[in-house]
């Protein structure tokens, strides 16, 4: 009579450990991408002019052209790094 092989404690907590960080990266990712949208949406809401800012509305324009040009920048290097 062959019973099943039973699986050592050590690889279990191996596998379990491997599991928990791979999901950690992927709600990570989905924080890093949620992160990235907002700001994109917030900073193209400030340069057409949607989203207003009182006390400095002359220069939310320029400020959304800055949250955008620097999003891009941020999520450029992040992707350059994670590929490292």
């Amino acid at each position: 009579m062959g019973g099943k092989k039973k699986m050592p404690k050590r690889k279990v907590k191996e596998i379990k450990k491997e599991v928990k960080k791979s999901f950690a990266k992927l709600v990570n990712i989905i924080g890093w991408i949620t992160g990235v949208i907002v700001a994109l949406a917030v900073g193209f809401s400030m340069a057409n002019g949607t989203l207003s800012v009182p006390w400095i509305q002359p220069i939310v324009p320029l400020a959304g052209w800055i949250v955008i040009v620097l999003t891009v920048i941020g999520a450029i290097m992040a992707i350059i790094d994670a590929l490292r």
